[in-house]
């Protein structure tokens, strides 16, 4: 049994830190595209600082692109990840499955719940006796040639929810500090490239108020029925255009505020 300091450095070392305390992941999902955007920091305590990439990208072009975000525990989400690129035998058909080979998101969805489950008995019983959490969360999107783009934000039991036109984002992570601005700003119809510039604010507004959400910023722009990446990128922390978004912003909220007549109460 393991005595209460090594149950705390065990937990460091594999990045147990809950959700809401470590990374910011999110997608939009409006007429013209898909918008995923996601923060590449982690950490297993104060002096111990990283970067991982959080948003992969699985792609045939023409035919079919996919994407996972993902946050919570390093190690849990890395194997899901790797479940998922290498397949999982169905008992019942004894077919490998993969999200390269699902017929259907709904049905890749569901191998992303799978793996989550799979790896949950595997590990799980590990996990509790050395006091860890099983904590991790998913975004995943893409569309299939033929059928609709769709975007799902997956549960550590494996559940999963979709995004709808009455919310058309979706988040996980640390997620608070950036929903105002897409609360106000977003709409399923707004212009594909203006749903990442709202995103990018809201990763602005997350990271200025949250030491544990940091650069650099992987994004991916997928356009409605073309089945390809239009645009994956990086924007490393001194990248020009996201600098100076950062300034207009925090001078629009100054001239906001400013322009605003102060309230009537008191003398």
């Amino acid at each position: 049994m393991l005595r209460a300091e090594q149950r705390r450095v065990f937990r460091r070392g594999v990045g147990a830190k809950g959700l809401d305390g470590m990374t910011y992941c999110c997608g939009i999902l409006v007429d013209d595209g898909l918008v995923m955007i996601a923060d590449t920091r982690t950490n297993a305590g104060l002096d111990n600082i990283s970067t991982f990439r959080k948003l992969h990208v699985f792609e045939e072009p023409g035919e079919r692109i996919m994407a996972l975000a993902s946050a919570g525990n390093l190690s849990l989400t890395q194997s899901v990840l790797s479940m998922l690129t290498e397949g999982i035998d169905n008992p019942e058909t004894g077919e490998r499955e993969t999200l390269m080979n699902a017929p259907t998101m709904f049905q890749a969805a569901q191998r992303v719940g799978r793996a989550i489950r799979t790896l949950a008995a595997a590990e799980g019983p590990a996990l509790e006796a050395a006091d860890v959490k099983f904590d991790l969360a998913f975004l995943f999107g893409g569309q299939i040639k033929g059928r609709r783009l769709r975007l799902y934000m997956m549960y550590s039991a494996g559940n999963f929810i979709e995004c709808t036109r009455d919310t058309p984002y979706l988040q996980i992570g640390e997620h608070k500090y950036g929903k105002p601005v897409l609360d106000r700003a977003v709409t399923h119809e707004i212009d594909l490239y203006d749903a990442l510039k709202v995103g990018l604010i809201s990763f602005d507004s997350t990271m200025r108020s949250n030491l544990s959400v940091g650069m650099p910023l992987d994004l991916l722009v997928v356009r409605t029925d073309a089945c390809a990446a239009e645009l994956t990128y990086r924007i490393e922390p001194d990248e020009p255009y996201f600098q100076d978004l950062r300034q207009r912003w925090s001078m629009a909220l100054r001239a906001a505020h400013q322009s605003i007549p102060r309230p009537p109460y008191g003398s």
